[in-house]
């Protein structure tokens, strides 16, 4: 394969050119190294440069994974990482760009950032890490954190209600939405690979164990001997059925939405059957409702994958379409030109 920016053959690399020199710092046993590692091992098979690849994160633990990749990169403030990343994409459309931010970082003070991103449909590959807790700052209850959690700044149990990511990231219409989980290499590399091919904004939650801040938030089902019957999942083209035998699965009510069914009492016909490039996003929305946490059986894969108008090709063709009318302009006479100037 070839870039279309100097028609030279992109060079063949392992995971070893994919990883800097900087020593790891995580906490042993924390979920990052999976999701770095599955990062780092997926890189050379999309057959991209280093030199045209760019991770962008906010702050936390996520935020560090910038200095783990022998990419281009940017440790940011917090928050802000899709804000800057979208100045990134529409300047430099020719660049695959990444931001990786935590739960935290992205739903609290980045949370207006991370919508507007998605609702442009800036053409991103966004990662976050949910591990319902801050981690960086030893243990506080984040966005994500379920009612009733007892953290530092909780002591009597948080009142506050958690955000549902995937159902943000679908109501503000990203046009990509998908979960995995930090204990699944295989599914991680497949859904990140997924993100990556879709032109537009891709967002990825990522399960993700704090094991000193919130050990366990996610094993009630990812543990290996529970997944089979806890997660769902979500194959395009396919009635949603899961479970030993495959027993289970999903249906739509019209009262209650998504719930899940034995398939012996309704038969298969009266499954779902999953669509993930439906342009209207409320079965996605319900899919993304039907666990209410991670104690309940729970939907995982891609949720939605559709077409949109990508906002940063669209400003350049506006951007060319006025050059080719008016003619190139002039920043030097535009600063010289006053305080105040007209638009035509």
């Amino acid at each position: 394969m070839t870039s279309p920016d100097t028609l030279l053959p992109i060079p063949t690399t392992t995971r070893r050119d994919w990883s800097s020199d900087q020593e790891v710092r995580w906490c042993p046993g924390c979920g990052d190294y999976s999701i770095l590692a599955a990062v780092q091992m997926l890189m050379p098979d999309l057959e991209v440069r280093r030199e045209d690849t760019v991770f962008v994160s906010g702050i936390g633990c996520a935020a560090r994974f910038p200095y783990y990749m022998n990419t281009y990169g940017m440790h940011s403030i917090h928050g802000r990482a899709p804000a800057i990343a979208t100045g990134l994409a529409m300047a430099r459309p020719d660049l695959h760009v990444w931001v990786v931010s935590g739960d935290g970082d992205s739903l609290s003070i980045g949370g207006n950032h991370l919508i507007h991103a998605m609702r442009r449909n800036i053409n991103l590959t966004i990662l976050m890490f949910n591990n319902q807790i801050y981690g960086l700052t030893k243990g506080q209850y984040s966005p994500t954190s379920e009612l009733g959690k007892v953290t530092k700044s909780t002591p009597f149990g948080s009142l506050d209600h958690p955000f549902n990511p995937l159902s943000l990231a679908i109501g503000a219409e990203a046009s990509f939405v998908a979960r995995t989980h930090d204990m699944d290499r295989g599914h991680m590399l497949e859904v990140f690979r997924r993100a990556h091919e879709h032109k537009g904004a891709a967002f990825v939650e990522v399960f993700q164990n704090c094991n000193v801040f919130n050990d366990g938030a996610f094993e009630g089902v990812t543990a290996k001997q529970v997944r089979e019957e806890m997660l769902i999942p979500l194959r395009h083209g396919e009635p949603i059925r899961f479970g030993a035998d495959a027993r289970h699965g999903v249906m739509l009510d019209s009262q209650a939405g998504a719930r899940v069914v034995d398939v012996a009492e309704v038969g298969e016909d009266a499954l779902l059957v999953h669509d993930e490039s439906r342009v209207d996003p409320s079965v996605a929305f319900l899919l993304s409702r039907l666990a209410r946490g991670p104690s309940e059986p729970t939907p995982i894969g891609v949720f939605r994958a559709v077409e949109r108008l990508e906002y940063g090709s669209e400003v350049n063709t506006q951007i060319a379409a006025e050059v080719d009318s008016r003619g190139p302009g002039d920043l030097a006479e535009l600063l010289r030109s006053g305080a105040t100037w007209d638009v035509r």
